[in-house]
């Protein structure tokens, strides 16, 4: 239920509207509109890297995992309902707000991630976080139906405070159905001694120690850290390409995205099973074949209709690609360490969503082109496809589809 909760937050604030209303509204348009968005997804990632991994050691020491999911959840939800008030020219703010959501958003998973070993085994591992996935776009497709009258109307003067309180919509939808995670999630306690600042970054460090004498557990890391850049990239910028060069209206993005949303879910579902039956290196290497697909097809793209096709292909790698991940990431977790394991993980990802957006908005300032720069993602799903290749298969993920 978190996953559907918090699967508005993406869909709507960071792909589908907001996005679009900071570029258009806030800073005008233009190049400078993609290079400042680029700037706000990266300084809340790196926001996100600086205050999350010590107190991922706190939390696995303490039992607090729970505790700290709650808190950057709601912060989420405060800072995205005060986009609200956002207004053209206020760029400043606009950006402020929104890094601080995203930190909040982005710091929320690591913790959360981090429960899936808890609620999974190497035989369910796949289908369990494919679930989750698969509710999650379920959640989105749901408020964007529910926020669709206060978008359908675009950015004309008299549809522009509805526009707003899609914003405030988002939020609440978010911390709604976040309260199911309060009342019923349970947390493994663990018996530990008192710790001490000092000694949640000593033991972030051990664990770290710990994961490079796992075989393989390195390389997939950095292999992420490139195919993540490609993936956060692709969603980042994928309603200002659709308006911006294809000159999509707010209601053909807002149909664009609905379906997208139903194509994303399926896959998700889908590939969770083959995860389980196939192994999620498997299942990943074969989502990345299918990005490097879909961007080249969107440099090519010439009209709506194609771009629509290429839309749903994207879909369906884009929740398995990522549920399939945080399953092989699972393979990886030692005994007790999950937070702090995960923490890497999302470190991993966080930073490569700094590369990516920056990449994105510095060739499309540069070039004036927003085609040359969506080709630019490609190279970050060779990459990481390359590499994933030659990592070799953790004995936990060696036991998928054997029934252990």
């Amino acid at each position: 239920m978190y996953d559907f909760a918090n699967s508005a937050f993406p869909t709507l604030i960071i792909t589908v509207a907001y996005s679009v209303y900071f570029k258009t509204i806030v800073t005008g348009g233009g190049g400078k509109g993609d290079f400042l968005w680029g700037i706000a997804l990266s300084a809340a990632m790196i926001l996100s890297v600086t205050i999350t991994p010590p107190l991922s050691a706190i939390a696995d020491r303490r039992g607090s995992r729970k505790l700290f999911l709650i808190l950057y959840a709601y912060i989420c939800v405060l800072a995205t309902a005060l986009l609200a008030n956002v207004t053209a020219g206020m760029i400043f703010a606009g950006m402020a707000f929104f890094i601080i959501a995203t930190a909040a958003f982005e710091s929320s998973l690591i913790f959360y991630n981090s429960f899936l070993p808890d609620v999974s085994t190497p035989k369910n591992v796949g289908k369990i976080s494919g679930w989750g996935w698969g509710l999650g776009y379920l959640g989105g497709l749901l408020c964007l139906f529910l926020v669709k009258p206060f978008l359908a109307g675009g950015f004309s003067q008299e549809n522009l405070p509805l526009f707003r309180m899609s914003f405030v919509a988002v939020a609440g939808f978010y911390g709604l159905f976040t309260l199911p995670l309060i009342f019923w999630l349970r947390e493994t306690k663990i018996n530990y001694s008192q710790l001490s600042e000092k000694n949640a970054f000593t033991e972030l460090w051990k664990t770290l120690q710990d994961t490079r004498n796992t075989p393989g557990a390195i390389r997939f890391l950095i292999a992420f850290f490139l195919y993540n850049d490609g993936i956060v990239t692709v969603i980042s910028f994928s309603s200002i390409y659709a308006v911006s060069t294809l000159k999509f209206s707010m209601g053909e993005v807002l149909s664009l995205f609905i379906m997208v949303q139903v194509s994303a879910g399926v896959g998700a579902f889908a590939l969770g099973y083959l995860t389980d039956a196939w192994g999620p290196r498997k299942t990943i290497l074969l989502t990345l074949s299918n990005w490097c697909v879909v961007v080249i097809v969107a440099y090519f793209t010439e009209t709506k209709y194609v771009f629509l096709g290429v839309s749903l292909l994207a879909g369906l790698s884009l929740g398995s690609s990522q549920s399939a991940s945080r399953a092989l990431m699972a393979s990886y977790i030692p005994e007790k360490s999950s937070a702090q394991l995960f923490s890497f993980y999302g470190i991993c990802g966080k930073m490569s969503s700094v590369l990516g957006p920056l990449v994105f908005g510095g060739v499309s300032a540069l070039t004036g082109d927003q085609r040359t720069a969506i080709l630019s993602v490609l190279v970050f799903f060779l990459a990481g496809g390359t590499l994933l290749w030659l990592t070799p298969e953790t004995r936990k993920s060696a036991q998928y589809g054997q029934g252990k």
